[in-house]
């Protein structure tokens, strides 16, 4: 069984659940944004393991809102949660919701958030992602060029890959970045937004040009810039091969993305918690990563009958 509760709502949730006997340990999920596709993956992932090992999990929307992680967190802990996933809040941004936990001793994991505090475990880190992406665009523009990089820098993910563009391109002086933050909600129409306003500075033949957004849903949305406008001159990058990603390389709009196996991350993240809480105090805080899968046009057909779930999700 899942609940979603939406941000706002979060507080019924706590005055309702502490007179609720929970018949199975709850794991306790809080969201940035529980519609985006990766973030759904990664709770799909997180289901199915709770199915089978005989966890519920209940998610929480932040909408993108740290402060509604902090309460979301301190829901759980009310609600006598057995562990709660942070999906890509920074923990410097959570420190009240972490305190809750640890004062409860309830141990919490990331997704994407990092290590810090008292989190025992997380995977998903941003910038390994990244890096095949952007040494790919560099090669693609021949080192120089503009590039319009879409970024978010409340998520940690997010943050982690831009850092990674950062360090790359400052090897390469001419490549000129122009950078615009997306919001959450919102994500799509501001990425064809700020796609907009950049082609009409960067009209088509003055030179190479690039659009990298820092997960694949900002760049989405400068996709519809590119093609309202008919320009076909710009090369686009994502980063986590959602489905519309993954549609958008077939038909030629989007160059390339690095697939993320978040439903996988997800899975095995129970049972990391599991052996976290089996340790105790002996357990030693680690990062278990899944390497990324670089799709382009040359390989996405083959990778969809490898993983004809990527194209559902």
């Amino acid at each position: 069984m899942r609940t979603i509760v939406l941000g706002a709502a979060a507080g019924l949730i706590a005055a309702m659940g502490a007179a609720v006997a929970q018949d199975k340990p709850l794991l306790g999920v809080v969201s940035i944004t529980a519609t985006e596709a990766n973030n759904a993956r990664y709770i799909k992932g997180a289901e199915k393991a709770a199915a089978e090992k005989g966890w519920e999990v209940s998610v929480i929307d932040a909408q993108g809102s740290a402060d509604q992680a902090n309460s979301g967190m301190q829901n759980f802990v009310e609600r006598g949660a057995k562990a709660i996933v942070d999906m890509v809040f920074p923990v410097s941004s959570i420190g009240a919701g972490l305190a809750a936990a640890d004062a409860a001793g309830i141990p919490v994991v990331t997704w994407g958030g990092g290590l810090g505090g008292s989190v025992v475990a997380t995977n998903g880190s941003g910038g390994p992602m990244a890096l095949p992406i952007v040494e790919m665009m560099v090669e693609d523009l021949g080192g120089k060029g503009e590039v319009l990089a879409l970024t978010y820098r409340t998520g940690e993910v997010c943050r982690n890959r831009e850092v990674v563009m950062d360090e790359i391109l400052a090897k390469h002086p001419d490549i000129n970045v122009t950078k615009n933050e997306v919001r959450i909600p919102g994500y799509f129409e501001d990425g064809a937004q700020y796609a907009t306003a950049w082609l009409a500075l960067h009209p088509a033949g003055s030179g190479p040009l690039a659009i990298w957004g820092c997960w694949d849903d900002p760049s989405i949305g400068a996709i519809s810039a590119l093609r309202q406008a008919g320009r076909d001159d710009v090369k686009v990058y994502g980063i986590n091969g959602n489905a519309q990603a993954l549609e958008n390389i077939q038909k030629g709009f989007m160059t390339a993305t690095a697939w993320q196996d978040s439903f996988t991350e997800g899975y095995n993240m129970l049972g990391i918690i599991e052996e976290a809480i089996a340790a105790g105090e002996g357990w030693e805080p680690k990062a278990v990563e899944v390497p990324a899968v670089v799709v382009t046009k040359d390989n996405v057909e083959q990778f969809i009958k490898d993983h004809p779930d990527a194209i559902g999700q």
